[in-house]
């Protein structure tokens, strides 16, 4: 196994950091041009949600089938088959005039997506050491967090300079150069080898650890926190191109480098797990997402701006932590494992948009903060159940091992 500070583990971590740049630069970028795609179609703002949710959607379809194929043809090719499809999609996008169009085809770049997202974790499992591992997943959370940055940021300030499709066609060649750069410096696994015909297993995989509470917990959590955390963002964006703020796009997309907060706490989770205890630090993410909630519902725009610091900086949080809870937890069929997290992850963000814009459109950011209490409720409530079965899984193993273990009491003196 690859251990931390070699150069074959700086080369899997960038390779991988760039790869997900690319991902989420391309995932969240027409995230600040909702409320311009509202105007430029006619549409209502949960309406033009489909463009931001038939991405996310797909790619939550798509993951699960990505990791089953990538048992077969391998983690490596199947991260190329994604990172190379995207700049092709990217560049129908930029030539597209109708709405009805846009969409589909942000649905195919879901699937586009997916294929990167649902391995890449699992090729780091594979290779890495368990501490090398947890290094490793902090910065990848982070380049995640980054690429949503850099991409909502290049989709907003060009948009509102250049018009959209030239937003997306400056995307799609970054995301062909970039695809080529982790194409060249990515290495082939050395603890892992495709094999074919494992469909069923994996199906029978996908059962079990859904009836794996102890990880479809983590998922559950990961979801709608997921939910929570980029639906905020996308009402804050309607909230500040309204009245009384009447901000320019441009200056509304700069909100996003709140996501910078994200960055940093994926990176200070290793530093959790040295001194406590994984569901521990998920309720200390949700509880600062939640005061950040609560906070942002001033109508100033410092207020708001800290209120979405905390809200970054306690979901990435949660995120890096569920997520490698479900990574570590996972005794078999990891790719698998981790795929069907993202699906719970990208689904509670698809739905979170529908019901958080919903309570915008229905009764402003009051509504909203109402409804996201209820969403922070079921999450608190789930990490309790997840800290109740790991406990008792906890004290089973424990018996189990000193039922095993020779009776002190009967070896001679």
């Amino acid at each position: 196994m690859i251990e931390k500070n070699t150069r074959a583990y700086r080369r899997i971590t960038l390779s991988l950091a760039l790869g997900s740049f690319i991902v989420f630069c391309n995932l969240y970028l027409f995230q600040p041009m909702l409320p311009f795609m509202a105007t430029h179609f006619s549409v209502s703002e949960t309406t033009v949600n489909w463009v931001f949710a038939a991405t996310t959607m797909a790619l939550s379809i798509s993951l699960v089938p990505w990791a089953v194929a990538s048992e077969s043809i391998g983690r490596r090719c199947t991260m190329f088959l994604g990172l190379l499809s995207i700049p092709i999609i990217g560049l129908a996008m930029a030539f597209t005039t109708s709405l009805v169009g846009l969409i589909i085809l942000r649905a195919f770049m879901g699937f586009a997506l997916a294929a990167f997202a649902s391995v890449a974790v699992a090729y780091m499992v594979e290779e890495l050491s368990s501490k090398a591992f947890n290094y490793a997943i902090g910065g990848y959370i982070a380049a995640n967090s980054l690429g949503g940055i850099a991409g909502r940021i290049v989709g907003g300030t060009l948009t509102d300079a250049f018009g959209w499709q030239n937003a997306v066609l400056v995307m799609t060649l970054f995301s062909l150069c970039g695809a080529l750069a982790v194409f060249f410096s990515l290495p082939n696994q050395q603890n892992f080898t495709p094999q074919k015909g494992l469909l069923r297993y994996h199906n029978r995989a996908l059962i079990k650890h859904i009836r794996n509470r102890k990880i479809w917990l983590a998922m559950l959590i990961g979801g709608i926190n997921f939910a929570l955390f980029v639906n905020l963002y996308s009402v804050m964006g309607f909230r500040l191109v309204s009245a009384p703020h009447n901000m320019p796009m441009t200056l509304a997309s700069l909100i996003f480098l709140c996501y910078l907060a994200g960055t940093l706490s994926s990176k200070l989770t290793a530093n959790w797990l040295r001194r406590f205890h994984s569901i521990s630090g998920m309720i200390f993410g949700s509880l600062l997402s939640l005061m950040g909630m609560l906070i942002a519902n001033i109508e100033t725009i410092s207020f708001m701006i800290a209120g979405l610091l905390l809200i970054s900086f306690g979901a990435f949080f949660t995120h890096t932590l569920a997520y490698s809870w479900v990574s570590k937890n996972a005794t078999y069929a990891k790719a698998t494992a981790t795929a069907l997290y993202l699906v719970h992850y990208y689904i509670g963000g698809s739905l979170g948009g529908f019901f958080l814009i919903y309570c915008w459109q229905h009764g402003g950011w009051g509504k909203v903060t109402a409804g996201g209490s209820l969403l922070f409720a079921l999450i608190f409530l789930l990490c309790f159940w997840l800290n109740q079965f790991d406990s008792k899984n906890t004290r089973q193993n424990k018996k189990s091992s000193d039922m095993l273990a020779p009776n002190s009491n009967l070896e001679p003196k």
